[in-house]
């Protein structure tokens, strides 16, 4: 009697909104028409979208709030990466029959409390039934620029320098969805000059770098600039992998990897960022050279392999 059969579509769709509370507009800003009416603006308009899939991206261990906070959250790093700020969301629902109501609930809150904290409207959806054991939350997330450039991964020349922020690797140990997206960072270096391109970490930077490099260009790293995560050492004992490995693969960092401008004062740069974001570190982790040679001493990433879907 607790599962979502015995809810059904319409009964389930009511208690969705009293979950959400004032996260969730009236319609036609809302919930409960064919689609929601997003207001115009000027800016840019910035969409992602990212899922969570029971056995994928959570399993039993962690709570159906930190699922719902997750899901909110790998998009706002997407905005986050492109310098933007969120505005709105949708979100649509596979689930199996037996799905528990109060499992579900749960996940809502933890959706809506994300959702509050960083002035996100969820505005509509959708709901449907998936095979047996199946749970699957599928959310795209509208925003827009903050300022009169949208940082994107194209542009960078050889001799600019690679920085990360955070720490990276063992996220499995909690840091997958007990993270902070990078939206003030983000929006903070969108408006700065020195900044060329950026992307956030998702599938480790062993992959994610490639993004960031452009044709006829190397990644050239400093093994030991990776800002290695204490997760990730403590990971290493029991897998007999590096917690290099780990940081360069593990993904689900959710960091900002950030191409700055050979030409630019580095020292000022790193001062106002610690200025500005003393708790966060930043670290600088190599450059970008031409050619097809690494330099002395410089990792060979080839030798490391991010996470790949459908691999």
């Amino acid at each position: 009697m607790q599962s979502v059969a015995a809810y059904g579509e319409l009964r389930l769709i009511t208690e969705i909104k009293r979950w959400l509370g004032n996260v969730s507009p009236k319609t036609p800003f809302g919930i409960g028409d064919d689609c929601a009416v997003i207001p115009p603006t000027k800016r840019h308009q910035l969409v992602t979208t990212d899922p969570v899939i029971y056995g994928q991206h959570f399993d039993d261990t962690v709570r159906p709030q930190d699922v719902g906070a997750k899901l909110l959250k790998r998009n706002l790093s997407d905005i986050a990466a492109m310098g933007g700020r969120p505005v709105a969301a949708v979100i649509s629902l596979a689930l199996a029959p037996e799905t528990d109501i109060a499992w579900l609930k749960k996940f809502y809150l933890g959706l809506a409390a994300t959702a509050r904290a960083h002035h996100v409207r969820i505005v509509g959806g959708d709901i449907t039934q998936g095979p047996a054991g199946f749970i699957g939350a599928f959310l795209t997330l509208h925003g827009e620029s903050t300022g009169k450039r949208v940082i994107t991964r194209t542009g960078a020349s050889a001799g600019d320098h690679i920085y990360v922020t955070g720490n990276l690797g063992g996220s499995l140990a909690g840091h997958h969805y007990n993270f902070a997206p990078r939206l003030a960072e983000g929006r903070w270096l969108a408006g700065r000059s020195e900044v060329r391109a950026m992307m956030d970490v998702s599938d480790g930077i062993a992959k994610d770098l490639d993004s960031l490099t452009t044709r006829g260009l190397k990644a050239s790293l400093n093994a030991a600039t990776i800002p290695v995560s204490r997760a990730a050492q403590l990971l290493a004992k029991k897998t007999q992998r590096t917690a290099l490995e780990h940081a360069l693969c593990d993904g689900e960092d959710f960091e900002l990897l950030i191409v700055v401008r050979q030409r630019a004062d580095i020292s000022r740069f790193e001062r106002a960022w610690k200025k500005r974001f003393p708790r966060v570190p930043l670290s600088r982790i190599g450059h970008f050279v031409s050619g097809k040679k690494l330099l002395t001493g410089a990792l060979n990433l080839s030798a490391y392999r991010g996470y790949e879907h459908l691999r």
